[in-house]
Formats: structure tokens, sequence, C-alpha cells
């Protein structure tokens, strides 16, 4: 028997949620009942629950679209039927990107097979159907990321039909009211439309020439560069829209819209912008604790080593919302590290941990051994272990406000919302203010490199 995850889908407002591990705790409207539960052995589960947060910038007005009025409001369409994914370790790891392209910050959106990391903000079809996801019923809504992106390279691959009005929004809120201000929608749309494919609604159109022809179903390559005021958007290598916005909008979601017609999108990749290098020959970001046991040099190939001893490097900078990239080498699958962050300056370890350890249980990916790389220590276990022993990985943490995710080599293995009590402790409660950044060296076994640290704050 091949082990799968599970994950299961519910009526909207949705979020697909993390592993439950004994620590997690997920809140919203409803919590998935037992008729949509999976309680097999070796099995992941994710649920749909309901989105009962606002997003910090989200209008408080219950509008379904950008372009929607309360006079525009359609009726209420019939509930979506629950629908159940799953993907096996096999296919998540067949998801991972290169290593080139995991080294300059890429992750994959969706990775084929769930929904793991998107929410649904209304009654919509969404779907996976032969590795992308597709909708073309239900109301007008987005699917979001459940993460925030500010400065960001995005890429990914879409079929409409001929009639099909859809777009992918940036730095959207879960139910923008206003597309001049609220997000930037880029469309997918026909030629006769005022704003064709590859425009940039109420703001800028497509340079049509730039742009090619229409091809209705069959898949178009589009990239979006988002850049401080600055907004590019590409049509299968080509730029074909340019604008720059007066305001600089602040980080948020990134959303794909279903309006009208049917539309798929596949091969979902982000990287973030504006990353910046956090390790020099003399480490002069960091600070040591010399009578902690273990040790922190640069070796000859200008690698981190972390060695033997329970030791903490520690940022001399606080961060709080943030992207940040390391690439780590691990030979024992039992040996242990982590990145600790939003910390306590000067104390021990008194943070969140972003886990670094590729053990798993039985010979499956899907059960880690201690957390799991990219796994959120005692709060989310990794849904799958994606690093390699013994082999240069990457992991890419997220961290926005209350909510946390991890990629490592490109696939997403953790999203976990804090929805503990304010507390300086992270280990306590939800800390959501600035805190120092720390390297652990965990027990005098440890031995990991780290390489290639980076990292860029979220505005």
């Amino acid at each position: 028997m091949n082990p799968r995850l599970n994950d299961s889908r519910r009526l909207h407002p949705q979020r697909l949620g993390g592993r439950r591990t004994p620590h997690a705790n997920y809140v919203g409207i409803g919590r998935t009942p037992p008729a949509f539960a999976c309680c097999a052995i070796l099995v992941l589960t994710t649920a749909l629950i309901g989105c009962a947060r606002k997003d910090p910038q989200t209008p408080t007005a219950e509008q379904t679209t950008a372009q929607q009025s309360p006079a525009q409001a359609e009726p209420a369409t019939e509930p979506i039927a629950p629908q159940t994914y799953s993907a096996s370790a096999d296919e998540l790891l067949a998801a991972r990107l290169t290593d080139e392209e995991t080294a300059a910050g890429w992750v994959r959106l969706f990775d084929g097979h769930t929904l793991f990391g998107w929410e649904i903000t209304g009654n919509a079809n969404f779907r996976i159907e032969d590795g992308a996801i597709v909708v073309d019923q239900g109301e007008k809504c987005l699917l979001c990321t459940s993460t925030t992106w500010g400065d960001f390279e995005l890429t990914f691959d879409f079929k409409a039909d001929e009639e099909t009005n859809s777009g992918v929004f940036v730095r959207t809120p879960l139910k923008p009211e206003n597309v001049t201000s609220d997000c930037y929608e880029i469309n997918i749309a026909p030629d006769d439309n005022p704003f064709p494919t590859g425009s940039i609604v109420q703001r800028q159109k497509v340079d049509g020439e730039a742009a090619g022809p229409q091809t209705p179903a069959e898949w178009r390559t589009m990239s979006v560069i988002a850049d401080g005021k600055d907004v590019t958007v590409s049509l299968d290598g080509n730029a074909a829209c340019r604008y720059t916005d007066p305001v600089d909008l602040a980080a948020r979601r990134i959303g794909l819209q279903h309006n009208s017609g049917r539309v798929a999108f596949k091969n979902i990749k982000i990287r973030p912008l504006g990353m910046q290098p956090m390790l020099d020959a003399d480490l002069s970001q960091w600070k040591k604790y010399p009578e902690m046991e273990g040790t922190f040099t640069i070796n000859d190939d200008g690698d981190l080593h972390v060695l033997g001893g329970k030791t903490q490097l520690e940022t001399r900078q606080s961060y709080g919302d943030f992207f940040m990239l390391a690439e780590y080498k691990i030979d024992d699958p039992e040996m242990n590290s982590g990145i600790f962050f939003r910390c306590i300056p000067g104390d021990e370890m008194m943070g969140y941990e972003c886990q670094i350890n590729n053990g798993f249980k039985d010979g499956n990916r899907l059960t880690p051994l201690d957390c799991g790389t990219g796994g959120i220590f005692r709060r989310q276990d990794a849904r799958v272990i994606a690093g390699e022993n013994g082999e240069w990985s990457t992991v890419l943490l997220h961290a926005s406000g209350n909510r946390i995710a991890a990629w490592v080599g490109g696939v997403q293995v953790s999203d976990w919302e804090d929805t503990r009590e304010e507390h300086e402790n992270p280990r306590k409660g939800k800390r959501t203010s600035p805190g120092t950044i720390m390297i652990q060296g965990h027990d005098p076994k440890t031995d990991v490199l780290f390489r290639n640290l980076q990292i860029a704050e979220l505005r």
C-alpha cells in the first residue's frame, strides 16, 4: 500500500489547513465533521475549515468580487459538492524544483495534486483536473493563497475558453472591493474586453502586438513581476504590459478568479524579490555565544558550519514579517538543527522554530521522525519530508502576521496559523512583533552546514 496524503474539501468560505498534530490549533466557522475526516494509519488529512478571521487590510463589506456592488450581487448558488484530493510522497517529491530554481528562491504555489496553502472565498467549483486548478461554475470569487507576497516574480500557465472572463489578483485581500486601490487584477479576457488578457484592470491596457493573438482552449504562459510600485506582465516571454502605481500596495495574497467561463491554471511558481545576504566571512550580522558548547564557523567554501553542543547564533537585527531562504546539508537522518525566529533578543532560543531534520518513520516520508524540515516545531509537522540526507536542500520560510509557512525543495510542507493569545514568548503564545533569528546547535552530535542564507522583509 502506498500511503497518500489526503486533503478534504468543504463549502465556502474555506481554508485548507495543515496537518493536525497534537500541538496544532486550527480555528474557523466550523470544523470538519466526522464524515469528512480520514483516520487511516499513515494518512495525512488536511481539512477545509470555515474562514473566520479577516485579512488585516480586508474591507468589511461582504462583496464577492472587485467589480460587484451590492445592487449587482447575484442570487445564492447551489452548494458545491465536497471533494477529496490525495497525494503520495512520490508525487509530492516529483513536484520539487531543480536545485538552481530553489537556490534562487523559487517555490510552487500549487503542488499539482492538492489545494494545500489555498483558501476559497466563495461558493465556486475550484477543483483539480489533470494536474491543473480548474473552475467554471459558481459565485464570482477568488481562490487565494494563505500566504502574503509583496515584491515577487510569479509565473504560471493558463488555459481559457473563448468567452472566459477571469484573472489573477496580486497583492489582494481575500475579498477586494475596488481593483483601482485594493489590488492588481491581471485580466484573462477576450480581445473585445476593455482590458484583454494581460491587462491590469482599470489601470493599464495590454499592448496587443506584444501580447500576441488570443489562443482559446490552448495553454499560454504568463509572468507577473511586482517590484515596489512597478508591475510588469509578460505573455509567452514577451513583456506586454507595464504599469507604475502612484502608491505602493502592501504585501497581500495571490488570487485566482472565477468570474465567467472555464479557466485552468498549472505550473504556478513564485519567488520573493529583494532578498539580502545574511552571511559573510566575519559573521558580522550575527552574535555568537562563546559560553555555549557548540561552534559556528565559516569554512573555506563560505558555508556556515554548525558543530556540536547546544548553542545559538543570533542576528543583530530583529525581523517581523519576512521571507528567509536557506540551503542546508545534514548527513545523519537523526541529526537536528533549527531556524528560530521572532525570538526574544538575548534569550535562549525563545521563539518559533522551523525544524531542520530529514528523518522519517517506517520508510514513509509522510510521517516525520521529529517534526520534519519546514515543520513548525511542536505546532505543525511537515506534511512530507522533502529534504535529502547527504545532499544540499533548500528551505524557504515565510512569516506574516500570525501565519507561518515553509517550502522545502520548492514544495510547501507547512501552513500554520497561530490563534493563541498574544505573548512575548512564542513558546507560550502568539508573537507578531519583530524578534531576532537564531540558528540552532541542538546537541553534541550536531554537524550541519548552511549556505545561501538570504532574507527579505515584507512591507
